[in-house]
């Protein structure tokens, strides 16, 4: 069959949900039997996210091929459970860079460079990148709302796509708000038909309205809207918040969001088998008030989306475990010797994540001093497992000055320094070790119990590694413990990998659950496949409360 291409937009505010739609539509054609892919178009000039401050755009979600992407594609690979790649993130300075080299080069045989053609039809390449492959059908998000200035020239592409294509190929949703007055007792549609008017007037005709709404929609209102905004009654679907993140799917297969779209792209394959997905959400549901406290200790706590993926894989591992996870998000910079243990009180487990920057390091080698000493569950992730390292180094081995070589030039003992091939590197974005790396798990380690497998892959975003000169002193004070204190695994078996000797992953024995990694595991965890280190986290967690 021919590429299906599917284009979800917004309008009126942001924050309705775009991805979760385009993600759990995505789930719903999967469920149906049907290869689906889902990309991001994110309107801003950064040629990706990597540079940005979490407080800017959230977490920084990394592909296994080594994209720094938009947080949405963890979305989508939550819900869909595929691995994604670089084409499903696209940013206007992506786009904009391909262009001026591609004008560098000479390619445009000395044609007057402009948006249209030559910028859209950059666009334009990008959604076609997945025609010859085995995708049946490309879910595309276009970021911002329809009326941006800057997003003006992705709607256009869109636009063209829909002319370039057959009818049945191209389906566009629009996602908007219904606000509910409750002076008046009303919800009011003309946020949406304006919306809908502003995208008319850029040459795209909705297919499908999404309407996010916090009443049920009367038909009255359907009605309207139907009739002022061009789309069949049941096309006007509603979309309500969900009592759980990952029953959306669910309730948009009830009003009909699949069964729309595979009319309009005359898909033949109407029924769906959404069994492994009702039976996790009916598991979700039939957690009783059985509960768990555990924190991440981080320093942009203030916006949750900065650790939305360690957030979600909590909730996972939660799913698992049947019980449920209270998260407390706790600033770093408040952790000291004196007000750790206030502030680390009534907590079953710890999360140290990743960062960059010294802000708050002593805070959160505090945390890790608490609970190793308190015997409190602990995951280390990137940074996190770097500042287990020193405070290991510093608290057990004695070595007082200890520190990452990133955060002290005069440390005497750098227990974390560069990387061989990150040293010299000037520019910060994409240079990073980034993506997948396969690890070989010991026998007789706690890893390997978790993840019941010798060799696993897992993504990094780091530019630090553990100083192995000091491997054999954290191997005696383990000897003096009477068990192996650190177990050390290896990136064995791949080139450039520091000969098999950079340590991906440190534990700690002789403690109900301390481990952490270099990579990010929160990057793989699904929902119907939690992450094997937050199971294991919350497992002890709940064995100790």
């Amino acid at each position: 069959m021919n590429t299906k291409y599917v284009f979800v937009t917004g309008g009126v505010v942001s924050g309705l949900g775009k991805g979760i739609t385009a993600a759990s539509l995505g789930r719903l054609l999967k469920n149906r039997g049907y290869k689906v892919t889902i990309q991001k178009f994110d309107p801003y000039l950064n040629v990706d996210p990597g540079t940005m401050s979490p407080y800017e755009h959230g977490e920084v979600f990394v592909t296994d091929d080594g994209a720094e992407t938009d947080l949405d594609l963890g979305h989508y690979e939550r819900f869909i459970d595929e691995n994604l790649t670089q084409n499903s993130s696209v940013t206007m300075g992506k786009v904009y860079s391909s262009v001026i080299e591609k004008e560098r080069r000479g390619d445009y045989l000395g044609k007057t460079v402009q948006v249209i053609p030559h910028v859209t039809n950059e666009i334009k390449e990008r959604i076609y990148s997945f025609e010859n492959t085995d995708t049946d059908i490309v879910i595309t998000e276009v970021g911002g709302t329809v009326g941006d200035i800057e997003g003006l020239s992705i709607i256009e592409a869109i636009r063209q796509v829909g002319l370039e294509k057959n009818p049945e190929d191209v389906v566009y949703i629009h996602v908007t708000l219904l606000p509910y007055i409750f002076g008046s007792n009303e919800i009011k549609s003309k946020p949406t038909q304006h919306s809908v008017k502003e995208l008319q007037s850029l040459g795209i005709q909705p297919d499908i309205l999404v309407c996010r709404t916090e009443q049920d929609i009367p038909e009255t209102v359907r009605e309207k809207l139907a009739l002022f905004c061009n789309v069949r009654k049941s096309s006007v679907i509603q979309k309500k918040t969900a009592d759980n993140l990952y029953a959306v799917p669910l309730m948009l297969e009830e009003e009909g969001l699949a069964r729309e779209v595979c009319n309009h792209m005359r898909l033949d394959r109407y029924v769906p088998d959404n069994s492994e997905w009702q039976n996790m959400i009916d598991n979700v549901r039939s957690i009783g008030d059985e509960f768990v406290n555990i924190a991440i200790v981080g320093k942009y706590v203030k916006l949750e989306d900065s650790y939305l993926s360690v957030i979600e894989s909590l909730h996972h591992a939660g799913f698992a475990n049947k019980v449920k996870v209270n998260i407390k998000l706790i600033d770093c910079e408040t952790i000291n010797a004196e007000t750790a243990p206030e502030k680390l009180k009534d907590l079953q487990g710890i999360i140290v994540p990743g960062g960059f920057g010294n802000r708050g390091i002593e805070g959160k080698i505090e945390t890790i001093k608490y609970a190793r000493e308190n015997n409190i569950p602990f995951l280390g992730i990137c940074l996190g497992m770097q500042m287990a390292v020193v405070e290991f180094a510093r608290d057990v081995l004695g070595l007082k000055d200890a520190n990452s070589a990133e955060f002290s030039e005069s440390t005497t003992n750098p227990v974390i320094h560069i990387m061989d091939d990150q040293i010299g590197v000037d520019k910060k974005g994409g240079t990073m070790r980034l993506g997948a790396y396969p690890c070989i798990l010991k026998d007789g380690t706690l890893a390997k119990e978790l993840y019941g497998a010798e060799k696993i892959s897992e993504r990094h975003r780091h530019r630090y590694e553990y100083n192995n000169e000091y491997k054999e002193r954290l191997e005696k004070v383990g000897l003096i413990c009477y068990c192996p204190a650190l177990h050390y695994l290896c990136h064995t078996d791949i080139i450039g990998s520091h000969d098999g000797k950079l340590v991906e992953i440190v534990e700690y024995r002789k403690h109900p659950y301390f481990i952490a990694g270099q990579f990010h595991p929160e990057l793989k965890s699904r929902p119907n496949r939690p992450a094997p280190l937050f199971v294991g986290l919350v497992r002890a967690a709940k064995e100790i409360k």
